[in-house]
């Protein structure tokens, strides 16, 4: 198994090489371990997922900072592969409160992380959003291994479909040394293409978003660097399951049974 050092070199490492990077996101260790068994390079945590898992509606307050580490723990553990976590805004508004989650996070495996621009109630001020970017960035830097730091820039998903601003942020939270910049809600190629255009750094995006059409060559041809799915899979798997027990409990078939994962394909996976 790659050490934790190991495993933050080689996302870098990765970010710095061509090609597009796609990060699926599990939300525990069996589809960790099923998404490492495909080949992909690493993975992401995802706040849906997770809340999905524990059955809670997802959003601000209903997974607690424990929780989301303990989580990160698990995903991290299960593969050799390097791990992005979903942070949400650092359970603080303060910049510097908030940025320790950064390190508790590497202390539990993780090698790169998103930080939002959102209270759970408002977009952070322009300045005050920066300013947490700054402490982020000063935390992923006095970290023991190799961090990749990830600003995100919300307003397209919080109400505030305002492109100009989202582009202002995303240029100042490079400045401010960021390594990945992302603003969840890019939903076509020509808006992708005047963000990746607007800064230097890579970009991310993510499909639950996006149309999903699109794909990762033609993301790539607009400047993409990476692309992650945030709970789509997670959604994917409940709408199977879903489709399943409708069956059992509207007709009383269980056709369904032809489409499930064998048990044969699980365990080499499981093995691993």
């Amino acid at each position: 198994m790659h050490t934790p050092a190991e495993k933050g070199r080689l996302f870098k490492e990765r970010h710095a090489k061509p090609g597009i990077l796609i990060l699926p996101n599990p939300w525990d260790a069996g589809t960790a371990k099923l998404l490492a068994s495909l080949g992909f390079e690493a993975l992401a945590t995802t706040s849906l997922g997770m809340s999905n898992a524990l059955g809670r509606v997802d959003g601000e307050g209903s997974v607690s900072r424990a929780e989301l580490l303990e989580n990160c723990r698990v995903i991290a553990e299960a593969t050799d592969l390097p791990v992005n976590a979903d942070l949400e805004n650092g359970y603080a508004d303060d910049p510097k409160e908030a940025a320790t989650i950064l390190r508790d996070a590497a202390e539990v495996g993780i090698v790169g992380g998103s930080i939002e621009d959102w209270s759970g109630e408002k977009i952070y001020d322009f300045n005050h959003a920066v300013e947490r970017v700054v402490a982020c960035v000063e935390m992923a830097r006095s970290l023991p291994v190799p961090f990749t730091f990830v600003a995100r820039a919300e307003n397209l998903i919080r109400g505030r479909v305002d492109m100009d601003d989202t582009i202002k942020r995303l240029q100042a939270f490079e400045k401010a040394g960021a390594d990945v910049l992302y603003a969840p809600g890019l939903r076509d190629l020509a808006s992708m293409k005047l963000v990746a255009s607007s800064v230097t750094k890579p970009i991310n995006v993510v499909m639950s978003a996006a149309d999903p059409s699109i794909t990762a060559a033609e993301m790539e041809a607009v400047g993409v660097k990476r692309i992650s799915v945030g709970g789509a899979l997670s959604r994917l798997a409940l709408a199977a399951f879903m489709k399943g027990a409708r069956e059992m409990k509207e007709q009383g078939g269980f056709t369904w049974v032809r489409e499930a994962m064998p048990t044969k394909d699980l365990k080499p996976a499981f093995e691993r």
